[in-house]
C-alpha cells in the first residue's frame, strides 16, 4: 500500500474509531488496515492511535497528522483536476431530507451524473442528527433553522410555507381569519429531531397579538423580513409525529392544522384535500441548507455538489 492510500485508510480509522468498520467500508482485510497503520507509525516513529478493547482514538500526534492528511488528500484531488480539465472523482456520501430530495434533487440527478460521471453518489435519507465525521458523510441537506453547529452551512433555498387543514376539520372547528381566532383549534404536532419538543405554529405579522400568540422578532435565519414579527402559537394536539409524510397525512385525516412548505402539498391544495388558511399571516419561509464538516470544505466533490445544489434550487425559483 502506497503512502497516499495509507493516509486514506488512516483517515477512515480515525473517523470510524474502528479497524473492523474501516476494513468493511473499504472492502479490505482487517489485517491490511492494521498493517497500514503499523507501517505509518513505524515510518513516522510516533504513536498515531490509542487502542483499547472497545475504542480507537487519535493521539495528539495522530490528530495533527489526521488534519494534515485531510489537506494533502484534498490538494491531490485539486492537483489532478487542474490537468486536462479533469473532473472530480470518487465516492461522495450525502444525507438528505427525504421529501425535499424526492421533489427537487432526485429528478435532476441524471444531469449531475452526466456532468460528473466519475463521482459515485451514496445518498442516505433521514431527518435525524448525524455524526458526519464518524459516519463518513460528506454533507447533509437539511430543512429548517439551524442550531449552533461546528459545520460549514450554506443556505441553498428558502421555501414558501402555508398553513392548512382539511375541509372536514374546518367544517368542525371553523375557519379562522386571524391567529387570535385559533382558540379552540388543534394542531398536528411535529417533534423536532434536535430537541424532541413540539414545534409551534408561526405566523408573520406586523400587528400585535393577544394572549393566544407570543410575538417575537424574526430571527436572521428564518427568512422573514427583519421588521416582521413572528407570532408563535402552540395549540393542543391529539397526535404528534416526527416524519413529514405522516405529518401531512394526519392533516388530510382532519386531525389538526399544520404548516408545511407549499411544494409539499401543492397537489392537495389543487385537489381541495387541504385548504390554505390565514394566508395574510403566512409562516416565514423555510430555509434549506447544505452542511458539511470543516475538514471537507477543501474537497472538490463537496464543492461541486454544493454549487450544483445552489443552482438547482435557484432554477426552481426557491432561493432567498
Amino acid at each position: 500500500m502506497d503512502r497516499i492510500d495509507a493516509m486514506r485508510v488512516f483517515i477512515r480509522v480515525v473517523e470510524q474509531r474502528s479497524f473492523t468498520q474501516t476494513a468493511q467500508e473499504l472492502n479490505l482485510p482487517r489485517s491490511t488496515v492494521t498493517d497500514a497503520i503499523k507501517q505509518l507509525e513505524k515510518r513516522l516513529n510516533v504513536r498515531l492511535l490509542q487502542r483499547t478493547t472497545r475504542h480507537v482514538s487519535a493521539t495528539l500526534d495522530g490528530e495533527a497528522y489526521y488534519q494534515r492528511c485531510l489537506r494533502i488528500i484534498a490538494d491531490i484531488e485539486d492537483a489532478e483536476m487542474a490537468f486536462d480539465h479533469a473532473k472530480p472523482r470518487g465516492l461522495l456520501r450525502i444525507d438528505v431530507h427525504g421529501t425535499l430530495a424526492r421533489h427537487f434533487v432526485l429528478p435532476q440527478l441524471p444531469d449531475f451524473i452526466a456532468q460528473y460521471p466519475d463521482i459515485e453518489l451514496f445518498i442516505s435519507e433521514g431527518d435525524r442528527l448525524v455524526d458526519l465525521i464518524r459516519e463518513g458523510i460528506d454533507g447533509v441537506l437539511r430543512v429548517g433553522n439551524l442550531q449552533d453547529s461546528d459545520m460549514v452551512a450554506r443556505r441553498v433555498a428558502l421555501l414558501p410555507q402555508v398553513t392548512c387543514a382539511s375541509p372536514q376539520y374546518l367544517l368542525r372547528h371553523g375557519t379562522p381569519n386571524h391567529p387570535d381566532q385559533l382558540y379552540g383549534h388543534q394542531m398536528v404536532g411535529f417533534r423536532s429531531s434536535a430537541t424532541g419538543g413540539l414545534m409551534p405554529l408561526e405566523f408573520s405579522s406586523r400587528t400585535k397579538s393577544n394572549n393566544h400568540a407570543k410575538a417575537t422578532k424574526a430571527p436572521p435565519s428564518s427568512g422573514a423580513p427583519p421588521s416582521a414579527k413572528i407570532l408563535e402559537v402552540k395549540l393542543p394536539t391529539v397526535l404528534s409525529v416526527t416524519g413529514a409524510e405522516s405529518f401531512v397525512s394526519s392533516a388530510r385525516l382532519g386531525l389538526g392544522i399544520i404548516q408545511v412548505p407549499r411544494y409539499h402539498i401543492a397537489p392537495d391544495l389543487l385537489a381541495g384535500t387541504l385548504i390554505e388558511i390565514l394566508p395574510e399571516y403566512a409562516p416565514p419561509p423555510m430555509p434549506v441548507s447544505f452542511l458539511y464538516p470543516y475538514n471537507r470544505q477543501l474537497s472538490p466533490r463537496v464543492r461541486i455538489f454544493s454549487d450544483w445544489l445552489s443552482q438547482l434550487f435557484l432554477t426552481a425559483g426557491t432561493n432567498g
